[in-house]
């Protein structure tokens, strides 16, 4: 077992001065240093086309590229360096994970090996541009998923790498949707838009109810609906991996237990129990539940917890931005696993 723990930022100012900030808090902490082997492997593999990749940030998340500045300033890192690192284009993240929704809630397993997982739950309210939000991070400046103070809550699930092209990552993805998007409508614009890196399942529900689940590859873009989702897609079936017993069983599994419509506790213990058949303990083959996530977009809150079986905390964005401190500063949680977050 281990004792894993999770970092709750909060800041509300311009992207540069946020990225200035999470640079001086990332030069005390393990995090980048963990990664470095990571990044290693992107140097040999991908090429940062600087002027690219910061005009497509400008293009789909203006002053993004300002806190990537601030965070090269804070790190005394090159400008290749800080893209490479930070700007969510190119770099090869896997991930599993399962997501189930109703117009009340969003539930949401993100699974994957606790090392590749930074261990940082963030609330920031930009005063240059963009909506304010909070989610936990990957890459720093990406989002595994979220909600934002308009009431829409995003997650997405991996499902294949191979025939991949130019783009962005799941993560920066995840992060522009909820800068720039005030509903599930602008949200599916924005992902029609983008270019994708991966095939991934975008889960997407705002304040009215409405929810939609996007199919989206380096080459289509398909939308449906549905209570549950996971690792395949159900339209663009050409872009499915060979195997997906295991995918389409917790789909079946989440559905049938959705029959009769759960409460938002209910669908909570159901993703986080960890003898219920969804959560994911495979921790050394990047196959294991980190958080279980609940977003409510019309309260604007989430209820978010470590590990499994474990009683959520409860964050209030409204009541955040409207000046309320949060007291925690950290989460806490227990994993079945051999190792730690990379924050450690």
């Amino acid at each position: 077992m281990k004792k894993v723990t999770s970092d709750i930022l909060q800041f509300k100012g311009s992207h540069y001065n946020f990225g200035v900030y999470q640079g001086e808090l990332l030069k005390q902490s393990p995090l980048l240093k963990n990664r470095e082997s990571m990044y290693k492997r992107f140097t040999q593999k991908f090429t940062v086309d600087a002027p690219h990749i910061k005009h497509l940030l400008n293009t789909f998340a203006p002053h993004i590229t300002d806190e990537i500045e601030g965070l090269a300033y804070a790190l005394a890192f090159t400008e290749k360096q800080a893209l490479l690192h930070f700007a969510g284009y190119y770099a090869n993240i896997k991930s599993g994970c399962s997501i189930t929704t109703n117009p009340r809630y969003m539930i949401r397993n993100y699974d994957n090996a606790p090392s590749s997982y930074d261990g940082r739950f963030v609330f920031f309210a930009p005063t240059d541009s963009g909506f304010a939000s909070m989610g936990p991070t990957m890459q720093v400046t990406g989002r595994m998923d979220g909600l934002n103070e308009k009431g829409l809550a995003i997650g997405y699930n991996f499902v294949n790498t191979k025939n991949n092209g130019d783009g962005f990552v799941c993560n920066m993805i995840g992060r522009i949707l909820l800068e720039r998007c005030e509903s599930v409508d602008s949200a599916i614009g924005l992902l029609h838009d983008i270019p994708h890196k991966h095939s991934f399942n975008y889960v997407l529900l705002d304040a009215t109810g409405n929810s939609k689940i996007v199919e989206a590859s380096p080459r289509h873009i398909a939308v449906r609906e549905n209570i549950a989702c996971t690792n395949h897609f159900n339209i663009l079936l050409e872009e499915n991996r060979y195997r997906m017993e295991d995918s389409l069983a917790r789909e079946q599994f989440i559905s049938d237990a959705q029959q009769n419509e759960l409460t938002t506790q209910e669908a909570f213990k159901l993703m986080n129990g960890i003898e219920r058949g969804v959560f994911a303990t495979k921790y050394g083959a990047w196959d294991g539940t980190l958080h279980t996530a609940g977003y409510l977009p019309s309260e604007r809150k989430a209820i978010f917890a470590l590990g499994g079986n474990a009683l959520p905390v409860l964050f209030d964005l409204d009541a955040w931005l409207q000046g309320k401190q949060l007291m925690i500063t950290k989460l806490k949680g227990v994993l079945d696993a051999n190792e730690g977050f990379a924050n450690t």
